[in-house]
């Protein structure tokens, strides 16, 4: 870490407990090397079957894998992982979970044998001062994670844990805590926040699923809204998206596929770069809306 980043961090630290995460930095410091800023990117993985699928989206999550060097650790913020409280996953062998139903037996099949990254966990947990944060290795990958991950990385060789989402806090929580994630961008480690912006599967129309973007006009509406918002830097407007009106609330009824974008608008820096990928419509009621920020 660059000296003027560790103490700008360390100016951050609250006076209690301050010893012990000066430890955890100055660990963090010395174990890794710097590395330039690793981008972070937001994924809309849709359908479980996109882990098993060729098409423009598991396409795209190919691709854009291709634009930077690969990473040492990748960090996911995952829409399937709720909890009560914050937790860090901290197993040497993570499981590959198959948290879905009613899919081919093909999809089941796979597995994804990433390692962990524990002492990593154990490192990012004390990087952290908002919140207190858990440890556990009660989960796995869910195929929030797994499932657009084993596209960029086929090869399942680069450590992989992930954070949970606390489902009790507000959208405001999950920003401020996405911002003091910034010193493992410069790490090596690639963060990762995966979900859908426009997630209602209460209103899928199964008929028109390959009907190429097909979106009811509420859903076009948040869409454009949303889009337009990333780019101009609006995330105010993002954080209350609860005061956007009746297009987000079909959009976004239940926060748990949208709060991952907020994790990765919190550590875009004023040097990113910030555009879009796999922006389309499935389904109606569905976006696959991806984010990309980098500098390179």
């Amino acid at each position: 870490m660059k000296r003027k980043h560790f103490l700008k961090t360390v100016s951050l630290l609250p006076l209690t407990g301050t010893a012990m995460k000066l430890n955890a930095l100055n660990k963090f410091s010395s174990d890794l090397p710097v590395t330039d800023p690793l981008p972070v990117l937001f994924l809309g993985h849709g359908s479980p079957m996109n882990a098993i699928e060729d098409n423009e989206f598991t396409r795209g999550f190919k691709n854009i894998s291709s634009r930077f060097e690969q990473p040492r650790a990748i960090l996911c913020v995952s829409a399937h992982w709720e909890t009560r409280g914050t937790f860090l996953m901290a197993n040497e062998h993570p499981p590959t979970i198959h948290d879905f139903g009613g899919f081919p037996q093909e999809l089941f099949d796979v597995q994804y044998p990433a390692p962990g990254a524990p002492e990593l966990a154990k490192v990012t947990q004390q990087l952290i001062t908002k919140t207190e944060v858990g440890l556990s290795d009660k989960w796995g990958l869910d195929h929030g994670a797994w499932s657009v991950i084993r596209h960029m990385y086929p090869d399942a060789d680069i450590p992989v844990f992930q954070m949970s989402l606390n489902y009790l806090e507000s959208p405001q929580y999950h920003f401020e805590l996405g911002q003091e994630l910034a010193a493992l961008r410069r790490k090596g480690v690639l963060i990762i926040g995966s979900g859908n912006l426009v997630h209602n599967l209460r209103m899928v129309a199964w008929d028109k699923l390959d009907t190429a973007g097909f979106a009811f006009d509420w859903a076009t509406e948040a869409r454009s809204k949303m889009n337009q918002w990333i780019m101009e830097g609006n995330y105010k407007a993002l954080i209350d998206y609860q005061k956007q009106g009746s297009a987000f609330k079909l959009a976004i009824p239940t926060p748990d596929h949208y709060l991952p974008l907020l994790y990765v608008l919190a550590l875009i820096e004023g040097k990113d770069d910030v555009s879009l990928f796999n922006d389309k419509a499935v389904g109606g009621s569905l976006t696959m809306t991806s984010v990309f920020a980098s500098q390179k």
